[in-house]
């Protein structure tokens, strides 16, 4: 059954839009039809960080009623599906919100998830994703004020009776100077899904404009948000050997 995932922080700052674009490309690797939606209307970021920042239609022309969503969808290379919003400012005339809830019922209908980047904090935008959507994933940082700023979305989501599948903590360095994973869940009461470290593979992917697991597909984060695509499909997650470890393992097993 086809699902809306909406990809939530209270804090920006934490990696949720890195989130959104590799966990999206993660499952479409697992052979899942998905499309990725930027809500953050006022600062999009998507299509920047997947190298087309300016596209002829956006979700905003189809929230002002001008166009119809099949003509906001880009397909990435990867064949993950995008629905870019626009960085043009004029370009928030006029929107309609009511219309964002009927857009993604036509996406759900198209995929096997749809993927939704909201706006960082709890404003009108990140609201209007959250209620949105049927399942979130929250994502923070091991810090306090990102864990403080993610229990407030949690609470808001909870009182509109949102199931929260669980939390995303990204920029771990495990060295000490953070918060662990097991006062973080206590904190949260929300299962850990993916642990997310430090890794400039993500650094050097953004310089790329495309998805770490796409550029660095073999790096600690690449792996980390294989595993959570793997974890949401009902997967089991094996590492691609290199070609040496193959033929090792060929010539052994002879």
């Amino acid at each position: 059954m086809a699902k809306i995932i909406t990809i939530s922080s209270g804090k920006g700052g934490v990696g949720k839009t890195v989130t959104a674009i590799n966990l999206a490309i993660a499952l479409n690797q697992y052979g899942k039809n998905v499309i990725i939606v930027d809500s953050n209307l006022t600062t999009p970021n998507v299509a920047l960080h997947l190298g087309a920042p300016v596209v002829p239609v956006t979700l905003n022309h189809v929230l002002q009623g001008k166009k119809r969503i099949n003509q906001a969808i880009y397909v990435h290379h990867s064949g993950t599906k995008v629905v870019p919003a626009s960085i043009s400012l004029n370009s928030l005339r006029d929107v309609r919100p009511e219309l964002f809830y009927k857009t993604l019922q036509q996406l759900k209908k198209m995929s096997d998830f749809v993927i939704v980047d909201s706006a960082a904090g709890l404003g009108r935008e990140a609201l209007l994703a959250i209620e949105s959507g049927d399942d979130m994933i929250i994502v923070t940082n091991p810090e306090l004020p990102a864990i403080t700023d993610a229990l407030k979305t949690i609470k808001l989501a909870e009182k509109l009776n949102k199931n929260i599948t669980g939390v995303v903590v990204t920029r771990t360095r495990n060295d000490g100077k953070e918060l662990s994973m097991k006062s973080i869940k206590a904190m949260m009461e929300k299962p850990i899904l993916a642990r997310v470290p430090e890794d400039d593979a993500v650094r050097e992917s953004i310089m790329l404009r495309n998805a770490v697991v796409l550029t660095h597909p073999k790096s600690k984060a690449a792996k980390s948000y294989k595993r959570l695509a793997a974890k949401l499909t009902g997967n089991e997650y094996t590492e691609e050997k290199s070609f040496m470890e193959k033929y090792f393992s060929w010539m052994f097993s002879k």
